[in-house]
């Protein structure tokens, strides 16, 4: 799997602060926590990227992913009881609007932290 060794470097810091802060707090504060984490741990980002979104090659607006991770990785975040599919089509359309490959979507809201590894196939990077 193309970036194995940092997805699962970014689940372990969501973990530790999902471990730490528990779940119940809003999506900021586990946004702030991640980006101490990351940066703890020595992994490049980009809080709150803005990238311009493209229909038919024109641009149609902007977009903020929660994280843009060592110039490779899209990482949105929830705070939710659970995830569900809005969430995944969320994650799925910053992926080809961004042509990224590799994404993930972690929610720090339910009991358990519950992630998912997101794939592009439409990239042509």
């Amino acid at each position: 799997m193309k970036h194995q060794d940092l997805t699962f470097k970014i689940i372990g810091c969501a973990m530790e602060v999902h471990r730490y802060l528990g779940n119940g707090f809003q999506e900021v504060i586990y946004q702030r926590a991640l980006a101490m984490e990351l940066e703890a741990q020595g992994i490049d980002f980009i809080r709150e990227f803005e990238m311009m979104i493209f229909y038919k090659e024109r641009p149609v607006g902007k977009r903020r992913v929660d994280f843009f991770i060592e110039n490779s990785v899209m990482l949105e975040i929830k705070a939710t009881k659970q995830l569900e599919d809005a969430h995944l089509a969320q994650g799925k359309n910053y992926l080809e609007a961004y042509n990224l490959e590799i994404g993930l979507l972690i929610n720090f809201g339910a009991m358990s932290l519950e992630y998912k590894r997101l794939h592009n196939n439409r990239c042509t990077n």
